[in-house]
Formats: structure tokens, C-alpha cells, sequence
């Protein structure tokens, strides 16, 4: 072999080396009904991008074989915003505050969510991720804060703004980070502004989740679920706050870092 071509070589296996360093995390599509279309959030993909890792929207498919195969293919999942859980979900009726539902998605996230917790894959829920995630394990949500939970709205000194207005890279709230939380141990603070754009939430944790920050009203903000080795999620929007917001980006990092297979302990 000549020196050029051992210099490609090398070249060539050291990229080979680096992509494989990068971890292929799987993204739940968004889907538009009226449109008939999957699409996604750009700040989804280049949040995670700029964590290190590669993101890859799934189709949505509520077929066995093909979850399972996107389970143990990629390095980590995140449960993406989107439409209103079906109440089936979590065994109750769909009421009239509720808002449109998607429920191939419903299904599919039920297949993914199985199959992740079994191999140990990393799992991040953002906003409708945490609900599904909390109605997927045993927990209950609020079908509509506004009408639901008398602490939660606009107008009044005591309530909270949970629908901020575009744009959605600002602070809408704060929120109380709990003691010994994953939040706590990656931020190292008590309290930490956040967005907000959401009219569910939840109402009974989940038995199997912890509570890991909570807003001004008592609502639960983030949780996870401890023993695995990246199951979190959040109520806010890391994909549109990361560009302002290092909490956000110092979630995400850790999140990636889990994909990754490093993160050195579990939850």
C-alpha cells in the first residue's frame, strides 16, 4: 500500500470513526391533518445537532415490526410536541376541551415508548412528550388547564401564563427545580425561567416518574423516571429556547451525552 492511499485509509476510517461517535437520535413526526403531511421544527433538529448528535425525523407508523426496528437502530428518542393525547391513553373519555388528537401517533408512541424502556434507551418528552410519557405510564392529565385547574390562566396576579405569545424563545414563568432532581444535578440551580405554549398537563404523576421541577401554580414541569439511563422530560420548549437559554442547552448536552452511552450513571 502507497503512503497516499494508507494516509486515505486512515483518513477515511477516522471519519468512519467520528460518525459513529455521533448517536442517530430518532424524532417523533409532526403531523398535519389538513395538509395530510409529516414535517418537523428545524429547532428541534439543530438543537440537537449542535449537542453532537444526528438527528432523524421516524415516519409514523403504528406498525410492530418497524418500531421495533427504529427501537434498536437508534441511540435516542425524543417524544416531540404536537397534538393532544388521546384520554384513552390514560382511561378516560375525550371531553370537549379537548383538542384534536392524532391517534396513529398515540399508538405509535406506545410501541416506541415499550420497546425503548426495554433496551434502556434514552427517551426526552418535550411538552406533549411529557403528557403522553406521564398517561403512557399510569399517570392522568388535565385535559384542559384552563378550565381544569383554577390555579393555571391568564389575568390574574396568582396565575400563570401557560400559552405565551410568539415569539417562543422567552421566559413565560418560572419554574421551582426539585432537590436531587436530574435538573438539579445538570444546572446546579433552584429556579430557572422557561417558555411555555401548552393547555394540557398533568394531573396525576405517574407511579413509576418522579416530579423534577414544578411552576409557581403546583403544576408539574419536568419529571423522570429513575433507574433508567436518560428518561426525562419537560413541559417547556428547549427547541425554540436554546439559541437564548444555556439550561436548555446544558439539557439537551446531557441528553445527547446518554445517547451516546456516557452518561456514567443512571437517573
Amino acid at each position: 500500500m502507497t503512503e497516499n492511499n494508507r494516509n486515505r485509509t486512515q483518513q477515511k476510517e477516522a471519519e468512519e470513526t467520528g460518525n459513529r461517535k455521533r448517536p442517530l437520535i430518532g424524532l417523533v413526526p409532526l403531523y398535519d391533518e389538513f395538509k395530510d403531511s409529516y414535517w418537523m421544527l428545524p429547532g428541534y433538529m439543530i438543537a440537537l445537532e449542535e449537542a453532537g448528535a444526528i438527528p432523524v425525523m421516524m415516519p409514523l407508523t403504528a406498525e410492530e415490526g418497524a418500531v421495533s426496528q427504529l427501537a434498536e437502530q437508534l441511540d435516542g428518542f425524543v417524544l416531540t410536541g404536537g397534538h393532544d393525547v388521546d384520554p384513552a391513553v390514560y382511561g378516560e373519555e375525550k371531553r370537549e376541551v379537548c383538542g384534536t388528537l392524532c391517534q396513529q401517533r398515540d399508538q405509535m408512541e406506545k410501541l416506541l415508548l415499550q420497546e425503548a424502556l426495554k433496551l434502556d434507551k434514552p427517551v426526552f418528552g418535550i411538552c406533549r412528550g411529557l403528557q403522553f410519557l406521564n398517561g403512557y405510564l399510569g399517570g392522568t392529565l388535565y385535559q384542559d388547564l384552563e378550565t381544569e385547574y383554577p390555579a393555571s390562566g391568564t389575568g390574574e396576579e396568582n396565575q400563570v401564563n401557560h400559552r405565551m405569545k410568539p415569539p417562543y424563545d422567552g421566559e413565560a414563568h418560572k419554574v421551582r427545580i426539585l432537590p436531587e432532581s436530574f435538573l438539579e444535578s445538570i444546572l446546579d440551580q433552584q429556579e430557572i425561567g422557561v417558555n411555555s405554549c401548552h393547555h394540557q398537563g398533568i394531573q396525576k404523576l405517574a407511579p413509576v416518574l418522579e416530579a423534577a421541577a414544578v411552576g409557581p401554580d403546583g403544576l408539574i414541569e419536568a419529571v423522570e423516571m429513575p433507574g433508567k439511563r436518560f428518561v426525562a422530560a419537560v413541559q417547556w420548549h428547549p427547541e425554540f429556547s436554546f439559541r437564548k437559554s444555556g439550561e436548555s442547552r446544558k439539557i439537551l448536552a446531557k441528553f445527547v451525552e446518554a445517547c451516546c452511552g456516557n452518561a456514567g450513571k443512571t437517573l
